[in-house]
């Protein structure tokens, strides 16, 4: 059963649940459990990897505010049935309203490995080293991912967006992947200073 709508709530809606809106906008019904894979297909590549229970509360965020909508589908075998969402009318004109009237806000970073960095002075050269080693692997594997994945999504027409987003992403984890390998040669420089006595 529908909650009753609550406009308050449509107002004060943080930019995950933007987020969530937005997967069902391709207008599908969709479960949790749908919603989670499309998000590690998809978002998580350049916001957010929610938990099944970050989605369901965002699922639960929507239909107060009036933008979702869900029902239990239940197998013909009579089987264990499950909720799908769908977006309202309403949630699809404000998730539109959102993406072309919100302001552009500039991206946060909040990036371990340069926190790590900046406290190489207790770990010294040898053990930063294999963190950007490693870094600069996940880099890569993100990077091949994203590319595979944005290949998938160009073969819908509906998901020509996805597909520049996904290139986005290649192209973010590639500049990340090059940036590391400079910095592990500004670290072997710098390794070079102190053996050397070097100012």
């Amino acid at each position: 059963m529908a909650e009753e709508r609550d406009e308050g709530a449509a107002r004060r809606l943080p930019a995950t649940s933007w987020a969530v809106l937005g997967l069902l906008s391709f207008g599908e019904e969709l479960s949790g459990y749908d919603l989670k894979n499309w998000s590690d297909w998809s978002l998580g590549f350049f916001y957010w990897s929610p938990s099944y229970s970050q989605i369901y509360g965002e699922l639960k965020r929507l239909e107060k505010a009036g933008y979702a909508a869900s029902r239990t589908v239940v197998p013909e075998n009579g089987g264990r049935g499950k909720r799908v969402y769908r977006i309202t009318a309403e949630g699809s004109a404000a998730v539109g309203a959102w993406t072309r009237e919100a302001p552009v806000e500039p991206p946060v970073l909040k990036h371990g490995v340069m926190l790590r960095l900046w406290l190489g002075h207790l770990t010294g050269p040898d053990r930063m080293r294999d963190v950007l080693g490693r870094h600069e692997e996940y880099a890569e594997t993100m990077r091949r991912r994203a590319a595979a994945d944005a290949e998938g999504a160009g073969t819908e027409d509906a998901w020509a967006y996805t597909a520049l987003t996904l290139k986005w992403a290649e192209r973010y984890y590639a500049a990340e992947r090059d940036r590391t390998a400079a910095m592990l040669a500004d670290l072997a420089e710098l390794r070079e200073r102190e053996e050397g006595g070097g100012p």
